[in-house]
C-alpha cells in the first residue's frame, strides 16, 4: 500500500513512515518542508496522488482559539484533495478524552477535526491516543517558577511516541474503522506524581508543588483523559525514563 503521511516529519509521523515502510508498504513524508503547505493548499493534491491512504499527523502551530480554524481549513484541503485523488482510508491521531474537555480551545479544535473527517466523504479512522511520555518535560516548564513546579493532580495514562507510532501505523494498513480506537500506556498517575517522578530522574533541585489551578490541565475533570478499556501498549514510564 501506498500511504501520504502529511506532517510525516514530525515526533510521531516520521516514525509513522518508518514503521510502514518496514511493513513493506511505501511510506511517503510531507510537511512544510517538503512543500506541502495544508493551509494554503499548496502541493497537496500532489502528495495525496496515487495514495491509498492519507495519515494526517499536522498539527496547530498554537493551543489557542485560532486552532480550530487551522483543522477546519486543514482538513477541508486534504479532503478535497483525497476525493479527487480516490483515496480510500483517511486517518488523524487525536486525544483520549479530546471530546471531555470543552473548556479547552485546542481540545475543541480537535474535536472539530474528528467531527470533519467522520462527515467527510473519505472512509475513516481516528485514532486517541493519551498524552505522550515526550511532553512531560514541557509540561512541567509551564508551571514551573523559581525552581518550583505547580501541577494539578490530574489523572493521566502517559504512552511512549514509539508506541502511539507502532499503532498509527497498525491501523493505517488495516480496513477503515469508521470509528474510534484508544491507545494509552499501561500505568495511571497524577500528573503532579508524575512530576516528582520527572523531577527525582533529573536531580536538578526541582520541587513539585500540588496545585489544582495550575497549568492547561487545571481545566480537566476527573479521569477522562485515561481509559481503562484502551488498547495498552507495553512501555512503562520508569523504563521510558531510563
Amino acid at each position: 500500500m501506498k500511504f501520504a503521511v502529511i506532517g510525516g516529519t514530525g515526533l510521531i509521523g516520521s516514525q509513522v513512515v518508518n514503521d510502514l515502510n518496514a511493513a513493506g508498504h511505501e511510506a511517503v513524508p510531507h510537511a512544510q518542508s517538503t512543500g506541502v503547505d495544508v493551509i494554503g493548499g499548496r502541493g497537496v493534491e500532489e502528495a495525496v496522488a496515487g495514495a491509498d491512504a492519507i495519515v494526517n499527523l499536522t498539527n496547530s502551530p498554537t493551543f489557542d482559539e485560532a486552532s480550530p480554524a487551522f483543522f477546519q481549513k486543514s482538513m477541508d484541503n486534504l479532503l478535497a484533495a483525497g476525493t479527487k485523488g480516490g483515496v480510500g482510508h483517511f486517518v488523524v491521531l487525536s486525544i483520549v478524552g479530546v471530546d471531555q474537555v470543552p473548556e479547552l480551545d485546542y481540545y475543541r479544535a480537535k474535536k472539530l477535526q474528528e467531527d470533519i473527517l467522520a462527515a467527510g466523504p473519505i472512509p475513516y479512522s481516528i485514532v486517541r491516543a493519551t498524552q505522550f511520555m515526550e511532553f512531560v518535560e514541557s509540561v512541567l516548564s509551564w508551571t514551573t517558577e523559581d525552581g518550583t513546579v505547580r501541577l494539578p493532580a490530574t489523572p493521566i495514562q502517559p504512552i511512549a511516541a514509539a508506541d502511539v507510532a507502532l499503532a498509527v501505523a497498525e491501523v493505517a494498513a488495516g480496513s477503515p474503522l469508521g470509528g474510534v480506537r484508544n491507545i494509552a500506556g499501561p500505568d495511571v498517575f497524577t500528573l503532579d506524581e508524575l512530576g516528582r517522578i520527572t523531577v527525582a530522574h533529573a536531580s536538578d533541585g526541582r520541587t513539585v508543588v500540588t496545585d489544582p489551578t495550575a497549568g492547561m490541565f487545571a481545566a480537566v475533570k476527573g479521569d477522562v483523559l485515561t481509559d481503562k478499556n484502551a488498547r495498552l501498549s507495553s512501555t512503562r514510564y520508569a523504563d521510558w525514563l531510563a
